[in-house]
């Protein structure tokens, strides 16, 4: 198993100054002993923030945002890889995130989140 906190853009990481799915995941990979990797996946594509919109725009919005780095193949070859992410509404950027993991090899990849809305 292997953490993978959710990549913020290098343009939105700069202007925030932290990415908060590292962090949570930093406290995940401590408390449960699973080591954890935040230069594997990467926001290839800057996207509009997905507050607004309709379910439909957010998995357009994110759809191949996320790539794998060069040195994915050997690090997620057959591994089982969690997503930690602050909120999910619909889904649609874990799953633009699970596509090239997939593509690199990884066998399995889920999601924990924070929260997630009781209503959408």
């Amino acid at each position: 198993m292997l953490l993978i906190p959710l990549p913020l853009h290098s343009e939105r990481h700069k202007h925030r100054g932290f990415n908060h799915a590292a962090l949570l995941a930093e406290v995940c990979s401590t408390k449960i002993d699973v080591p954890m990797n935040e230069n594997i996946l990467i926001r290839h594509r800057s996207t509009i923030a997905q507050v607004e919109l309709h379910p439909r725009e957010r998995y357009q919005n994110v759809a191949g945002a996320f790539a794998c780095s060069s040195s994915a193949k050997n690090v997620l070859n057959g591994r089982k890889i969690l997503i930690i992410d602050d909120v999910s509404t619909t889904g649609a950027t874990l799953d633009a995130c699970a596509t090239p993991l997939f593509e690199a090899g990884a066998i399995e990849v889920w999601g924990l989140v924070l929260a997630r809305p009781l209503i959408w």
